[in-house]
């Protein structure tokens, strides 16, 4: 079942139309013909909208409601992934997974040990992309929402954003104590936003996560190995995604 994302004015009663790329996409590339089924998403209210395709024009693709499925496939609680920018391409590596396990919004964090650093016109351009990203992986996985991709900021902007979460964490191989770990983790309930802070390839600096715990940001420990940062992440959304969804 192929699913496409929409804005919620483009779902009129029984009649959802479909524009932009998809149109293309539809008819072009997987040649889908009238009476055929699709999903359609709003992107706000998780429900997912199943609908039949009645016509074709230029620009859009035309589709009658056929039922509303109302399982909400999102996770319980909104997960934001506080990143710190890596080298090359992982950064669309980490988006696909995060999207993949339930993540709300990624904000990419220029650290001071980041080797990548974004002028204004290289990050619009990344941003555009990584957004792109979280859409077609969104689409893929069955998401209700597309995961937001935010502007990148610093680790002071970072942590500011991050205060209305009711859980934060901040995983540091200078950390020590999985039952720490484990309890957090187990603690956690439905309706709890929840913040996690990776570091780049080279970690955090000690001031770093010492402004996050001034912050009440909590260091943990993920473990005796040390992960890479697009292992870290996935590692962490992983157990909040089962102790969410158990």
């Amino acid at each position: 079942m192929y699913q496409f994302f929409v804005e919620p004015s483009q779902i009129q009663g029984n009649r959802i139309v479909i524009t932009g790329k998809d149109v293309n996409h539809i008819k072009n590339v997987l040649r889908m013909k009238k009476g055929e089924e699709l999903a359609v998403s709003n992107g706000v209210d998780g429900k997912e909208y199943r609908c039949g395709i009645e016509d074709f024009t230029e620009d859009e693709v035309v589709c009658t409601l056929r039922f509303v499925k109302e399982d909400d496939l999102e996770l319980p609680s909104k997960v934001y992934l506080f990143q710190g920018l890596p080298k090359a391409d992982k950064m669309e590596l980490i988006i696909q997974k995060a999207v993949e396990l339930g993540v709300y919004q990624v904000i990419p964090v220029s650290c001071k040990r980041a080797v990548v650093k974004l002028d204004d016109k290289k990050e619009k351009s990344k941003i555009a992309r990584w957004q792109g990203i979280a859409e077609a992986a969104a689409k893929q996985s069955k998401r209700g929402i597309i995961p937001e991709i935010k502007n990148v900021m610093s680790m002071k902007e970072a942590i500011v954003y991050s205060e209305n979460c009711q859980v934060r964490i901040i995983p540091y191989e200078l950390a020590e104590g999985m039952e720490k770990t484990k309890e957090i983790i187990n603690a956690l309930k439905p309706g709890q936003d929840v913040a996690i802070f990776i570091g780049p390839e080279g970690g955090f600096e000690e001031s770093e996560v010492q402004a996050a715990m001034d912050k009440g940001i909590v260091p943990v420990t993920l473990g005796k190995r040390i992960l890479r940062t697009e292992t870290a992440g996935m590692t962490v959304l992983s157990w909040i995604m089962y102790q969410l969804e158990s």
